[in-house]
């Protein structure tokens, strides 16, 4: 992955994206990558965060740990005038604030050698919010002044369709990157697989409205019992571990949620409380429940090491306090509770997190990008994975899952395109922030999706046989998958269509094979060699919306006279497809 970094960098590709899931261990990467550009020759590294001191501290300290050379530096570091930068290597660090940039760029003035800018969290601040006014955000303008004519930009994310539909400083989606993630990760595939059943970790529904602060003192008690566990029947030496709570990005909130549980604790400590033996009643309950035969001990470690907690509120309020921000991201004790809001939702490492405590929802759509760098659960977990805790309200745990439904659809569509990424957004799910969208630049197909071509003379008749089954709609799906090959019919659009039958088998059409010999080929719109449309092919004819009244999913084989046929997925709801494309004088 370094190497083809590198390889894209000499190959004069000068914007490219480094996709890498949320906690997947990127940052070890651009570790290896920085050695890597620095054993190369590259004079200037540079390093972008977003702006939070504690995302810098604690990604700084590891460059530094690793032993690099040159040392990295702050940017405040080489502002002094007695700093030259000539020409010895350099690995700065810089937030994405516009003063610091400023700053940054005004010491860079006049230096000629090129630049790597590694943007982390790249899909966040850095794209153009303004690109349909024809205007450019400050944190956007700097940055490409940082980048400079001759410099190379790499964006690193874990959401990288907002840099896509964005262009981001002219990403070119065809030389993305991927980075695989270590052994040890738990992500996507395992806390929102497709169906969302036999589950490797605890999964606690709550109703979507209701008594929060009862429902946060059992996540607490919870927490406390599986600690118990973990500390007494599982490691062999004492650890400490962290419940997260995240329930809105309002700063006010976050102290609500602090005083609830500091009143927790205090009534656990204060055994003349009236509510004190009720507590301890209550972890009793939980403890039998869960490690039957292990209740009496597990709320004796519970009643012994109470006392032994750290209550941490990160947020912009709590910026200053660097120190106290780093025994929520590394717990020094071992029931330790990180109340939070945006500060803990995008690139903040929790190691040892063993709870989560999810409630923040929105009142209208979920934005992608942001719900999938909200899943801090993901991670290296798998040492302790099974007495993992998600506790979270039912409906929010159904859009998040979509929303990583959408993500891997999307993900699994590029590996097969990788000159036209495919982003799903739909009636509860926005793919991205609509005013990133680069509207000169990114085609909408309203629900409809095609893959690649297959020979249609060779496959004909089982295809039609296949239509003629009396069997069950996803069987032949199936079935139509195994013969035509997943190129042509994708495993990931058969999990998709599985995970969302509203009304049962009924709401899947496989429908009998028809030939596109009929339609005029006019110019720009109907390509009958590729069997492809500007407008599309499948519209409420195709769907045969009288004989399939229930289905939502609609699979059709459009053929051409040379005996070639492509598989086409329509979706009958609220799903967009968007993808970038090549400007016209139409915008579209």
């Amino acid at each position: 992955m370094v190497s083809e970094a590198v390889a894209n960098i000499k190959g004069d590709q000068k914007s490219f994206v480094i996709y890498g899931e949320p906690q997947s261990g990127k940052t070890e990467m651009m570790i290896a990558l920085t050695a890597k550009l620095l054993d190369h020759g590259f004079r200037i590294v540079i390093v972008l965060l977003n702006d939070s001191v504690q995302l810098l501290g604690q990604n700084l300290e590891r460059f530094q740990r690793s032993g690099l050379s040159p040392s990295p530096k702050k940017f405040s570091e080489v502002l002094p005038a007695e700093v030259k930068i000539g020409d010895h290597q350099w690995m700065i660090f810089c937030k994405k604030n516009s003063q610091d940039l400023q700053k940054l760029l005004e010491k860079l003035a006049g230096v000629a050698s090129k630049r790597v800018v590694i943007d982390d969290e790249a899909d966040y601040a850095t794209p153009n919010s303004k690109v349909n006014q024809q205007k450019k955000t400050k944190i956007n303008e700097l940055t490409g002044q940082l980048i400079g004519a001759e410099g190379t930009y790499i964006g690193v994310t874990a959401t990288p369709a907002r840099l896509d539909l964005n262009k981001t400083h002219d990403n070119q989606n065809e030389h993305w990157i991927d980075f695989p993630p270590h052994s040890n990760y738990t992500g996507q595939d395992k806390f929102f697989p497709v169906p969302a059943e036999n589950l490797p970790y605890r999964l606690t529904l709550l109703p979507d409205a209701g008594d929060n602060p009862k429902y946060l003192r059992e996540a607490l008690f919870c927490f406390m019992v599986n600690v118990g566990y973990l500390n007494t029947k599982v490691n062999d030496k004492e650890k400490n571990y962290s419940l997260l709570i995240h329930t809105s990005g309002n700063k006010a909130d976050h102290s609500v949620d602090y005083k609830q549980i500091v009143k927790v604790f205090e009534v656990l400590r204060d055994d003349s409380n009236a509510k004190h033996e009720a507590y301890y009643k209550r972890i009793w309950e939980i403890a039998n429940a869960r490690y039957l035969g292990h209740a009496d001990e597990l709320t004796k470690y519970v009643i012994t090491n109470g006392d032994r907690n750290n209550l941490v509120v990160m947020n912009s309020d709590k910026e200053v306090n660097s120190a106290s921000n780093r025994t929520a991201t590394d717990p020094t004790a071992p029931f330790t509770v990180v109340i939070g809001g945006n500060i803990v939702s995008r690139g903040v490492t929790f190691n040892n997190l063993l709870s989560m405590f999810f409630t923040r929802d929105v009142k209208h759509k979920l934005q992608q990008d942001t719900y999938i760098q909200r899943a801090r659960m993901f991670g290296s977990r798998m040492d302790y994975l099974r007495y993992f805790e998600l506790i979270i309200p039912k409906s929010l745990f159904l859009d998040w899952q979509k929303c990583f439904i959408f993500h891997r659809l999307s993900l699994e569509a590029r590996k097969q395109n990788k000159h036209s990424p495919v982003w799903l957004d739909g009636e509860r799910i926005t793919a991205v922030a609509s005013a990133s969208i680069d509207k000169t630049t990114v085609q909408v197909d309203r629900g409809e999706m095609s893959f690649e071509l297959f020979d249609f003379k060779a496959t004909k008749t089982a295809i039609d046989g296949i239509v003629a089954q009396a069997s069950p709609s996803l069987q032949r799906l199936k079935a139509l998958a195994q013969l035509v090959g997943r190129d042509s019919l994708p495993e990931y659009l058969i999990s998709y269509i599985e995970s969302f039958c509203p009304a049962g088998d009924s709401s899947i059409a496989v429908h009998a094979p028809r030939s596109i010999a009929g339609y005029t080929e006019k110019t720009g719109e109907v390509d009958k060699a590729t069997i492809t449309r500007s407008k599309g092919f499948i519209g409420d004819r195709e769907m045969e919306v009288g004989k399939y009244p229930n289905a939502v999913h609609h699979i059709n084989v459009l053929f051409n006279e040379a005996g070639k046929a492509r598989v086409f997925y329509r979706y009958r709801g609220s799903v967009r497809f968007l993808k970038t494309g090549v400007k016209n004088d139409e915008g579209v």
